[in-house]
């Protein structure tokens, strides 16, 4: 077992986390040929099989389950080295591997890269936009630095820190703008869209509503708050969006946007990163970028 490499343990947690040679090799930045001979090469040197494959499947068998774990440990292990050297350095260079949710992504990410990229000039900077629960499973096991998202993620290894609160606004057809705004419980009674189950946004959604996201609805669910807004443009029903989201989302649709009256919808952003990361004290640098980005957003 002396061919070990940390390249080898980085395309087998990959391929382990996404299950299929051509996404492992895309998010490892290799080709798949190249990607299946490593994993030979890691097998072979371990004397063990680690995946089962199929045509359509590549799972883990019992000794890849076993060592999947370790070898997650160890990356992170080694990625945080690296990041002690950076944090020496005092100043952020070299790799950021930062996440975000989609409902945040499109509306504040072009000002806090342009900040962000413009503060620290050798920054190498790689985002990743999925769900909440996606970024914080591969933030905790070290494929991501830190991550923007709803608080709170109430997850123990991870440092929260808030940004700034934003409240949600109702969208409406045009023809329905003058009427009187509905409270959340008026709300609940009406053709509510959503969007899709995994977002967390939803489930904020559905919270000032009081209802749950178990329940059984008669409506339609999107998969982005740009086709929500659309369907609603179409006369399909009413929606919520958060307020940074309403110069991208409804100057080409035919909608009305208002404000609640009493209670606000609202959601707290902040980024989290792992406790033991030795680059803290940098993340709260980035904080304070995310803090003058988004005055620009909302």
């Amino acid at each position: 077992m002396v061919n070990l490499t940390l390249k080898q343990f980085r395309y087998f947690d990959a391929l382990a986390v996404h299950g299929h040679f051509g996404r492992a090799a895309d998010v490892s930045g290799i080709s798949q040929p190249a990607l299946s001979m490593q994993i030979k090469e890691l097998e072979d040197s371990l004397g063990s099989q680690l995946f089962e494959r199929s045509a359509r499947q590549v799972r883990l068998t019992a000794f890849g389950e076993d060592l999947a774990p370790r070898v997650r440990d160890i990356l992170r292990s080694v990625d945080e080295v690296e990041d002690l050297a950076r944090q020496s350095q005092n100043t952020l260079t070299g790799r950021l591997r930062i996440g975000v949710i989609p409902t945040i992504a499109p509306y504040l990410l072009p000002s806090f890269l342009g900040h962000l990229t413009h503060t620290y000039p050798t920054l190498d900077v790689h985002v990743r936009e999925t769900q909440t629960q996606t970024l914080i499973e591969e933030l905790t096991h070290g494929r991501l630095d830190a991550a923007i998202v709803a608080l709170p993620v109430s997850e123990p290894t991870l440092e929260e820190v808030t940004i700034f609160e934003e409240d949600f606004v109702l969208v409406r057809p045009v023809a329905d703008s003058d009427a009187p705004v509905p409270n959340a419980a008026d709300l609940a009674k009406m053709q509510l869209l959503l969007l899709e189950e995994g977002h967390c946004f939803r489930d904020q959604a559905l919270a000032f509503c009081s209802l749950r996201s178990s329940l059984p609805r008669e409506s339609m669910d999107g998969s982005s708050l740009s086709t929500l807004v659309q369907l609603v443009g179409a006369g399909i029903g009413v929606t919520l969006i958060p307020r940074m989201a309403i110069g991208v989302e409804t100057q080409s649709a035919n909608v009305a946007v208002a404000s609640f009256k009493g209670a606000q919808p609202k959601r707290t952003i902040g980024m989290v990163w792992r406790k033991t990361s030795p680059l803290a004290e940098q993340y709260r640098e980035i904080v304070s970028i995310l803090e003058q980005a988004s005055k620009t957003v909302r």
